[in-house]
């Protein structure tokens, strides 16, 4: 709104690009991104966009600077867990805990403090403290049976770290509880289960074999896959 209508018109649609892009073509959100940047470098939308889109290709330096930008602007603390994920993605971990112990933390929502949590416990990962990865998950939102948008992700960390110290039972379990909780697929905890249940999955459509794919012919006669005879001479007769 603090734009003439024609550039903010502008604006708006390349932040709409940047949004519908993001998750199946982070690249091309990017370029978008740029493109708003170039236009608005001084609404805070804009910086948080190009932030995010910066992140999504793991340009994490930039995406900080971006994201420090918006919070500037808009006073702001929502950002605050991306921050911190960005300078582990730096190789800074130790910063991102420092991050998580700030008074920031606490002016966060629920879902804020969650994805906090979830930051803090990746860096304890990054310094290989896979105990104290564990007890920074434990949580009472970890605990609670109520289902939110953030559920599936918490209990999937938790398995996982589960897992990498050696603890599968504990992780199968925690694993199925994500599943439980991921109704829009968000992890792939299905697919986690069944590599600890030893099922491995084969592609029905694989055609690397030497056979045909559908008839088996013999002696002139292709017999199809329900056992019918068809003579050789009829295979490109009428098919209504």
């Amino acid at each position: 709104m603090s734009l003439p209508k024609g550039l903010a018109e502008d604006v708006s649609r390349n932040l709409v690009m940047v949004a519908q892009l993001i998750d199946e073509d982070p690249e091309k959100a990017y370029g978008y991104s740029r493109v708003a940047l170039r236009l608005a470098s001084r609404v805070a939308a804009v910086r948080e966009a190009a932030g995010f889109a910066a992140y999504a290709t793991q340009k994490y330096s930039e995406a900080l600077a971006e994201f420090r930008a918006a919070r500037r602007m808009s006073g702001g603390v929502e950002l605050w867990p991306v921050m911190a994920d960005c300078e582990r993605g730096l190789g800074r971990p130790e910063r991102a805990l420092a991050m998580a112990g700030e008074p920031e933390v606490q002016k966060l929502d629920k879902a804020g403090q969650v994805e906090m949590r979830l930051v803090a416990a990746g860096a304890r990962r990054d310094l290989g403290q896979l105990d104290a990865a564990i007890v920074t998950l434990q949580s009472p939102e970890l605990a609670s049976s109520a289902v939110h948008p953030w559920t599936a992700r918490l209990r999937y960390a938790y398995a996982d770290a589960l897992l990498a110290a050696g603890r599968e039972q504990e992780a199968r379990e925690w694993f199925g509880k994500a599943l439980e909780a991921d109704k829009d697929g968000a992890t792939d905890a299905s697919d986690r289960l069944a590599e600890l249940d030893g099922v491995e999955f084969v592609d029905a459509f694989d055609d690397s074999d030497d056979s045909d794919d559908s008839d088996e012919e013999t002696d002139g006669v292709v017999v199809d896959e329900i056992g019918d005879e068809i003579d050789g001479d009829d295979r490109d007769g009428d098919k209504g």
